[in-house]
């Protein structure tokens, strides 16, 4: 009896020696997680906290090697994923059926669901041609996202219905067959959102409030304004050239626009990737006003006791164009959904969802042509970091659950967007799984160092944990000490950011509580690509500091990833 006593209590002590050492294995390892995540950092303090987590972190170094990249290789058409990639919103079944592109405030869901409701309204009224049925089906799409899929050529349905006239311009300009059936649909206007308190400031020193004494208080760094990006929005499209116009009316392309929306853009602390963003930068305190359409602005009701809308530009009336060369049949159905959307039961709808409304706002003539357009793109490409070049390191995820399909995706989609990176920016690689490496030192993204980051890319391979937050402070740190050199070497400001591409949550290392004051105090902006529909921790990140999320599917993320280089780099 002793000895089985003996052997009990013996039994106890190493479960408890077990216990004990595990614990404080546990212990040790999340001793990183002891930060306040809900502390306020200055950047100094961020740096310490920075440079203590550091200590614990485990970094190898990768020699890079170079690879051949193809030179201006991008293709369009293979970028854009298939076009199921944006479902129908209605599918109409009639034996005579036009499938309408339409901007998606008015062909979405909930209070942007207005062509949906006439849609089926129509549908359902049994329109005949010929003795045939016919129909409509409607596909929502973003504005730019549309213009590629048409130019490119890859999908063309009958109709086209734009937010505005200056898509339609710059679809003409490259080929693609438009006939104008209607102007206006239903009425819109793009506005700037200013808050009261700006907009009583702005009116005391200019008397009156418009586009006019917006851009010039931006530019005299008055107020801080936000804006979407002009390759993918319409209204940031129509706020480019209005910017542009006011700059120099006679030619938007000329140097002193060029000049005067550098000196613009170094009030504009982002161009945003989705209007989401740019609200919620708005609701920080970020930014003093931002665009918006008014249909957005009659929905939004938590704006209207904040803001104040200020028409610019051109309306946004939602033209209907019909595509390519349609027959008889085709043509008379589409004349005839759109006399439908004219009518005064359909105008009513329309109104019920906040369309229709200043209609006193005529719009600028410009007679701008598509190619010009196109040209106020390119500008705002190369411009919009006015003159201060972008840093920015790609932390790549390469932990087991990576393996496979979505590591060969990630790969493809960073050297194919990478294209769309200026040659005037710096860039580096970081991976990471259950250790974090340095593939690429951050360096000014020209031919050679381009030549680096495709091999270093391409050598990526899969295995261990996840440690996400460890390789985000190691980016943190890359970015401080090269921001610093080049700053004092060039005399340029230089504009931090990272791109986290991961597929799901951190099992290792620090904790995003324990890293967040960091990275909120060394204000630099993490966008994330989530290769996993659930965005989880990875959209609180971007969150911190005004950054987007975005979901990254195989078919789409070279597109995605392109719009966000478009947009940010």
């Amino acid at each position: 009896m002793a000895n089985k006593k003996n052997a009990g209590f013996l039994a106890v002590i190493a479960l408890l020696m077990v216990g004990g050492i595990t614990g404080g294995i546990l212990l040790s390892r999340g001793s990183g997680d002891k930060t306040d995540p809900n502390a306020h950092y200055t950047y100094e303090e961020a740096e310490k906290q920075l440079d203590k987590k550091l200590k614990n972190i485990k970094v190898s170094n990768i020699s890079p090697r170079k690879a051949t990249i193809e030179i201006n290789s991008g293709n369009v058409a293979e970028e854009l994923p298939e076009i199921d990639k944006y479902p129908l919103s209605v599918t109409g079944r009639g034996a005579v059926n036009l499938e309408i592109f339409s901007s998606t405030e008015k062909s979405s869901s909930g209070t942007d669901g207005w062509l949906n409701e006439i849609a089926e309204d129509f549908n359902r009224s049994g329109y005949t041609v010929d003795g045939k049925t016919a129909s409509v089906s409607v596909r929502p799409i973003a504005s730019g996202a549309a213009v590629d899929y048409l130019i490119s050529g890859k999908y063309v349905p009958e109709l086209y219905s734009p937010s505005n006239e200056l898509w339609g311009e710059m679809v003409a300009s490259q080929g693609v067959k438009t006939t104008m059936i209607e102007e206006r649909i239903a009425g819109n206007t793009a506005g700037i959102l200013v808050s009261k308190s700006t907009h009583k400031k702005l009116e005391e020193k200019y008397g009156k409030v418009d586009i006019s004494t917006i851009v010039t208080a931006t530019v005299d760094s008055e107020i801080a304004m936000g804006y979407t990006n002009p390759y993918a929005s319409s209204t940031g499209l129509n706020f480019l050239v209005s910017a542009l116009e006011e700059f120099d009316s006679k030619d938007i392309l000329s140097q002193t626009a060029t000049q005067q929306f550098q000196a613009f853009q170094k009030n504009v602390p982002f161009v945003a990737y989705t209007t989401l963003q740019m609200r919620d930068a708005a609701k920080n305190g970020v930014l003093d006003a931002f665009i918006m359409e008014y249909q957005g602005y009659y929905n939004a009701t938590e704006l209207r006791g904040d803001y104040e809308f200020i028409p610019f530009g051109v309306r946004h009336d939602s033209p209907m164009y019909a595509l390519g060369n349609l027959d008889s049949d085709e043509m008379d159905v589409a004349k005839a959904f759109t006399k439908f959307c004219l009518s005064a039961e359909s105008q009513k709808k329309a109104k019920q969802y906040g369309f229709n409304y200043l209609d006193e706002y005529k719009s600028e003539a410009w007679n701008l042509t598509g190619n010009q357009l196109e040209s106020a793109q390119k500008l705002w490409k190369t411009e919009k970091d006015a003159g201060s070049p972008v840093m920015a390191v790609f932390i790549a995820d390469v932990s087991g659950s990576m393996g496979g399909v979505p590591l060969a995706n990630l790969q493809t989609s960073l050297i194919n967007a990478s294209q769309y990176i200026n040659a005037t920016n710096y860039i580096g690689l970081v991976s990471y799984s259950s250790d974090v490496s340095v593939n690429l030192p951050i360096g000014k993204f020209d031919i050679n160092q381009r030549s680096y980051f495709t091999g270093a890319v391409q050598d990526l391979s899969a295995s261990g944990n996840t440690c996400t937050y460890d390789a985000v402070l190691v980016g943190l740190d890359m970015l401080r000490k090269e921001q610093k050199k080049v700053e004092e070497e060039t005399g340029q400001k230089v504009k931090p950011l990272l791109f986290v591409l991961s597929d799901g949550a951190t099992n290792e290392g620090n904790s995003l509580n324990a890293i967040k004051p960091i990275v909120e105090g060394m204000q630099v902006p993490c966008y994330s690509i989530c290769y996993n529909e659930n965005l989880g921790e990875l959209e609180t990140l971007s969150g911190i500091n005004e950054a987007a999320c975005i979901k990254a599917d195989s078919d789409d993320v070279v597109y995605n990833l392109k719009s966000l280089f478009n947009a940010q780099m």
